[in-house]
Parts: structure tokens; sequence; C-alpha cells
């Protein structure tokens, strides 16, 4: 019981750094994936502000350290472009060595998608910062595969619970969301940082 109130404190916290830093907005936004939004978190501001910034990619490691454990992976690989600046603090924070994955395949030098040192058999831990759709994790772990990577455990900051997760475990990869969108939702709504029509719209978007 302790821990876990301690786990709920943790994600109150967080959900009160993303409402003072104003990185939740509502309106009409198209997201990564293609889908439209009426509403959108953005995580991309946090690196410019280094107090929240430490706090956020501590409680990545403390996530990773819980959840995945520090003997079942072997390296921390960032997707693009958002995930990249988390990641690889993380990847310092815990020591472990850092791989990023490029949208596309460069088409000069070693031409690959991954970039670092990526040894057959090597499993690799992918970070994220969001996670709507889940094809964006899909691709990254099609390319680590491809270049001999395990991949069998995703980290994300934020699932927008919009069908990620169910994609993600098809492809055989188990999901570690720190937060869930209606987790945050429902803390703003508490502390009455969001209204009841906000809160309504985010809880829309969830996939049952």
């Amino acid at each position: 019981m302790k821990n876990e109130k301690l786990a709920l404190d943790k994600k109150d916290k967080i959900a009160n750094i993303l409402f003072k830093l104003d990185a939740v907005k509502f309106g009409v936004f198209q997201l990564s994936s293609g889908k439209a939004s009426p509403y959108y978190v953005d995580l991309r501001i946090i690196p410019s502000f280094p107090d929240a910034f430490r706090e956020i990619c501590d409680y990545y490691a403390q996530h990773i350290t819980q959840e995945v454990g520090l003997k079942n992976f072997d390296r921390i690989a960032g997707i693009p472009l958002a995930g990249i600046p988390f990641a690889s603090q993380i990847a310092y924070n815990l020591r472990k060595p850092f791989l990023y994955i490029r949208k596309d395949i460069k088409l000069h030098g070693r031409e690959r998608r991954v970039e670092g040192i990526l040894i057959s058999g090597d499993r690799v831990l992918l970070l994220d910062d969001l996670l709507t759709t889940g094809l964006t994790l899909k691709n990254a772990a099609e390319a680590v595969r491809a270049e001999g990577g395990v991949v069998t455990d995703a980290v994300v900051f934020l699932d927008r619970e919009e069908g990620g997760r169910a994609l993600l475990e098809k492809e055989g990869i188990k999901l570690h969301p720190m937060l869930k969108i209606s987790e945050v939702a429902n803390t703003l709504f508490e502390i009455g940082a969001l209204d009841k029509e906000n809160l309504k719209t985010i809880l829309k978007q969830v996939k049952k």
C-alpha cells in the first residue's frame, strides 16, 4: 500500500508539472500519426526547463528500474524526435548504452536506421514520449530487429490510450507507460486545472 501511495503521489506531481508548463493544450491538432485530436500534450518543451526535465528523467529511470528491471535490457533506444533527449539523459543516468532510431534510412555512410553500437542479440529498450496508435514504436522495433536487436519492451511517458498498447502487444512488445492520459486528466480536474468540458473532451478520445 505504501508503494502504491508513493506512485500515486509521483503521478500527481508529474501531472502538476504538465499543468505549470502549459503542456496540455486544446484546439484542433494533427498528430504525427496523422490523426486529428481535440487536445495536444507537448512534451517537447520540457527539456527547456532543467528542473522539470531532471525530475521527469528521474521518474523515467525509477519506472524503468521497477517495471522493466535493469538486467532485462542491454541498450536504450530513443525514438525521433521527442523521445531522443529523454532517452539520451536516461541512458546516461542508468549507465546504459544509448542508440537512436532514424525516421528513414540515410542514403550515405552506413545507410542504417539505428545509430550507435548495436550487436546482434542485444536486448533494446525502446523509449518515447507519447504513445497514440503505436505505429512509430512498431516501426522503430522493426528497424532494431532488422539489425539483429531484440525488442520486447517499450517505455513511454504518456499513453494517450488510443489503441497503441494493443498494436504493440501484437508485435510481442510489452508497454510500460508511466502515465495514462485518463490519469492526467482526472488529476488536473481534481485540482481545478481542467474544467468538466475539457475533461470530457480528453476522455472521449480514450479507447475502452
